[in-house]
């Protein structure tokens, strides 16, 4: 069917509309015509506004309204359709993530570097690092990961990342392993660790304003983590406590027994050890129980599920497919000293309140458009700014009595509560074999499954597959980012 389109004035007459082809398709014949990017496009139709996923064989068209803010007006070119834009194109338009060519065996790199990229943080950080590459194989690396994030963000093809592999074999010598074959595969955990370790010594960090501040490291700030251990004799109560402070930038989740497991629980029960070892006390081997909490929570928190055993016999390292349930959402109070619950407690809280206000307002919303009242109609500007918080951050935690300590920790978690952001699996029975993919969160909420250099859109319930139980893609490493108050 042909319809009529009126913008900034201009009227585009007989635009060939598909109604058999999602609405996100138009609205990307539209971004030719435009320049309005599909996801700022308000197109309204009876009884509201066109979605992505709108029938169009139902719809009523109406104006679209708007401008394009700074974007490029609309060339005098001539129309072009959908079916004409190329690959490249489409991806810009539709905001399709750019992915990673797989320079043989380097899904490992791949996944692990999509599953970074969900930390917005970082890039701004290695964007900060000077130019000028170094006889510093550690600053070549972090410099050459921020311009690979960089070509990430501004292309709409996949990305071919030589020059980063070429200065991650320089730095660990075990990622340019050969056989016969060529270059082996390799443990995806192994580079993630190695990677995070590189990036803490160069990477800057960021003042309480928001500033870089070299003076300050990323990681320690942002992924670094505190604990407390205690260890007690069991055989000897009186024998004094010997405490140790500790850090770390992942847990480890041991997997436990049964069919499945949880990873909280998992993580609850590795910070309960039982150790024999000699006692002074005693004069003799005696059971000790140490008990680790954390005293601080990073923005990030990274977990590693131990899905590898070394056989010797064999000389593998041979996998654990047992399922793991990994909460979308997590609270990490069950892992925490006293202390610092109690600190945690006004965010928390808050947190709780807002999310509470949030679901009655949906329910409420649910129950409007169930009687028929439907919703506005009223022509908005495209590219209205959305309303943000008056408030900055450290403000809205000193109107909540955050503990000072907290407030002056930048890249510290001050509730507790976490968002699961990004999930890294394997598809095999080997570390060193197998396949790796990394699955991330956009700051819209989309998920999305980089799969080398083939990238897809994803719901919430292909996430909650990869718990793992089978031969299906297994988590092996999950991310989650402190919750925004």
């Amino acid at each position: 069917m042909k319809v009529s389109v009126k913008w900034a004035g201009k009227k585009f007459d007989q635009i060939e509309l598909d109604v058999t082809q999602p609405a996100v398709l138009f609205k990307a014949q539209l971004f030719a015509l435009t320049g309005v990017d599909p996801e700022r496009q308000k197109i309204l139709i009876k009884g509201g506004t066109m979605k992505d996923d709108t029938d169009l064989s139902q719809l009523g068209l109406k104006e679209m309204m708007g401008t394009a803010g700074e974007l490029p007006k609309a060339p005098p070119a001539p129309i072009q359709f959908v079916e004409d834009l190329t690959d490249t194109q489409l991806a810009k338009a539709l905001k399709v993530p750019a992915g990673l060519t797989n320079l043989g065996n380097t899904c490992y790199m791949n996944a692990t570097l999509q599953c970074l990229r969900a930390v917005p943080e970082l890039q701004t950080a290695l964007r900060s690092i000077p130019a000028a590459y170094t006889q510093d194989a550690r600053l070549n690396l972090s410099k050459s990961l921020g311009g690979l994030y960089s070509q990430l963000e501004d292309s709409g093809d996949a990305v071919t990342p030589l020059l980063f592999l070429q200065v991650l074999r320089s730095c660990f010598s075990q990622f340019a392993e050969q056989n016969n074959q060529g270059f082996m595969q390799q443990d995806a955990e192994e580079c993630w660790g190695e990677l995070i370790s590189a990036i803490s010594e160069k990477a800057p960090g960021f003042d309480g304003a928001g500033e870089v501040d070299a003076s300050k490291k990323f990681i320690e700030q942002y992924f670094t983590g505190e604990t407390i251990s205690t260890m007690t004799c069991v055989d000897a109560p009186s024998e004094a406590a010997k405490v140790e402070i500790g850090t770390f930038r992942q847990l480890k989740a041991n997997i436990g027994s049964g069919v499945s497991t949880y990873m909280l629980s998992d993580l609850e029960n590795n910070f309960v050890e039982t150790i024999e070892k000699n006692s002074e006390t005693l004069g003799r081997t005696a059971t000790y129980k140490k008990v680790t909490k954390i005293t601080r929570l990073p923005q990030y928190l990274t977990v590693n599920f131990v899905r590898f055993q070394w056989k010797p016999s064999e000389r593998v390292k041979a996998k654990i497919l047992k399922r793991v349930k990994f909460p979308f959402e997590l609270d990490a109070s069950s892992l925490c000293e006293l202390r610092l619950l109690e600190k945690l407690s006004p965010a928390k809280l808050h947190l709780k309140k807002k999310e509470e206000e949030a679901a009655a307002a949906k329910k409420a919303q649910k129950a409007a458009a169930a009687s028929g009242s439907g919703q506005s109609s009223t022509p908005m500007d495209v590219d209205a700014p959305v309303q943000s918080n008056a408030l900055t951050n450290q403000a809205i935690m000193a109107s909540l009595n955050v503990d000072p300590s907290l407030m002056a920790d930048v890249g510290c978690n001050v509730s507790g509560q976490y968002e699961l952001v990004a999930v890294l699996t394997h598809v095999g029975r080997g570390a060193n074999s197998g396949h790796y993919i990394g699955w991330a969160k956009n700051a819209k909420g989309e998920w999305w499954k980089f799969d080398d250099d083939t990238v897809s859109m994803v719901n919430e319930e292909e996430i909650t597959k990869l718990e793992g139980g089978g031969d299906w893609h297994t988590a092996y490493i999950v991310l989650y980012r402190a919750k925004a108050l």
